[in-house]
């Protein structure tokens, strides 16, 4: 019995000492770039504060005294970052004064050792690490924030508010009564769309910053690989900005078009290898056929030879990505009412219906129902076409909203095209 309790005793103590070194290790990295920098507070003083957190933390949790020794060792840090922020003031000497950033370090590395010291190793290393990262690329971040226009500053303090305040504080369902059909609707979805197109935008604007505008239609594709629906969002705002970035705007959604083909041919592949089923080999020729076509028109929709110098107004519009995600609601519930509508449809209207929100989640529930034998290879081949026939369609449906006429019908004539190919080569397949 005593044997038990010592083994105890020691992998607890074991358990804690290693808490203590691991303290002890991420303070000292905290302060090597304090150290690097020269500053009075360096290697030494940081490892020392995380060390000391760490014994005031382990005696509130393992005994009854420490709690106020915790909160006395906070203070004691804020006050010694505080006295030597003012040290360096007087001396004037921005080498040997320690900088008010250093002294909200000191509380971050007290702060890191607490936090490894209860068990939250993950969120101690986390902090420490991006505390580190932060320290390390003070020029980097200073230059980028001086770089900004007030339109870039205000465009990114907006999208903080869409993505941070606003999509929080939504409901993830809910049910919009019309007449007798009850239609539910998931609002946080919906208002994803509208961070995904401001989201877009900004990348996007940092692209044709660097590329000119080829950037636009190579953001195309790689946001087609996330959300291709809102790639059309951000092209309606940079067609509005600038109408002689339309045949680059047109190529871009041809792209997220092939982007959109790639990743649910992708899902189709993977999610059937070793399932215990047939590998979906039916969706390779028509959705290859989508990408390859796509890829085709957009060599020839746009001038790749040439980056064309563009200077975009903003990184997005608050207006045109609230506009769209107005749009794009209205679709979604026409969607709904479609599949209330057809019911006797079934599972091949749900796919329509979901590939206007996202054709990679009709793919996937497709494939999903294949694996448990609900659906054959065929009727899940024709399920995932379908919602990519879908997502297609609301692409070009929501580009004609566009008031540049060319810009818009060119979207329509190319997206045809593609689902042209599509059809044709599952003709050629079944024949």
């Amino acid at each position: 019995m005593n044997g038990i309790t010592l083994q105890v005793v020691e992998g607890t103590l074991d358990e804690t000492v290693v808490r203590i070194a691991l303290a002890g290790a991420l303070g000292l990295f905290l302060g090597l770039e304090r150290e690097w920098s020269k500053r009075s507070a360096g290697i030494r003083t940081f490892s020392l504060i995380s060390l000391l957190a760490a014994v005031f933390t382990i005696l509130v949790l393992e005994t009854d005294i420490g709690e106020g020794l915790l909160v006395l060792g906070g203070l004691l840090v804020i006050v010694q970052g505080v006295l030597l922020a003012v040290r360096g003031l007087i001396d004037d000497d921005e080498e040997s004064g320690l900088s008010l950033t250093t002294s909200v370090s000191m509380l971050v590395a007290y702060g890191v050792g607490s936090l490894v010291a209860a068990g939250f190793i993950i969120e101690g290393v986390t902090v420490a690490v991006l505390s580190s990262l932060l320290l390390v690329l003070k020029r980097e971040l200073h230059e980028f924030a001086w770089g900004l226009s007030r339109e870039e500053m205000r465009s990114t303090t907006e999208f903080a508010i869409l993505a941070f305040v606003i999509y929080p504080l939504l409901p993830p369902e809910y049910v919009l009564e019309l007449g007798t059909t009850d239609i539910p609707v998931e609002p946080q979805v919906i208002w994803l769309m509208v961070v995904a197109v401001a989201g877009i935008g900004i990348v996007n604007y940092g692209i044709v910053s660097s590329y000119g505008g080829r950037g636009i239609a190579v953001t195309g594709f790689f946001g087609g690989l996330a959300a291709s629906t809102a790639v059309v969002g951000t092209m309606l705002d940079h067609v509005r900005q600038r109408p002689e970035a339309a045949s680059y705007a047109v190529a871009a959604i041809i792209l997220a078009d092939a982007a959109m083909a790639v990743r649910n041919l992708a899902i189709a592949l993977a999610f059937t290898v070793g399932g215990g089923v047939d590998i979906l080999y039916e969706a390779i020729v028509p959705l290859g056929a989508v990408i390859v076509v796509a890829f085709i028109v957009a060599g020839v929709t746009a001038n790749w030879r040439e980056s064309t110098v563009m200077e975009l107004e903003s990184p997005f519009s608050m207006k045109n990505a609230l506009a769209f995600g107005a749009v794009f609601l209205a679709v979604l519930v026409f969607g709904s009412l479609a599949e209330v509508w057809f019911g006797t449809l079934g599972f091949y209207v749900t796919a329509v219906a979901s590939g206007l929100v996202s054709s990679a989640g009709a793919t996937t529930s497709a494939v999903v129902l294949y694996r448990g034998g609900q659906l054959g290879p065929t009727e899940a081949t024709i399920a995932i076409l379908l919602a990519t026939v879908s997502s297609i369609v609301v692409k070009a449906l929501l580009a004609a909203t566009s008031s540049n006429q060319q810009f818009k019908n060119q979207v329509a004539t190319y997206s045809a095209v593609l689902l042209l190919g599509g059809a044709l080569a599952s003709v050629v397949l079944v024949i």
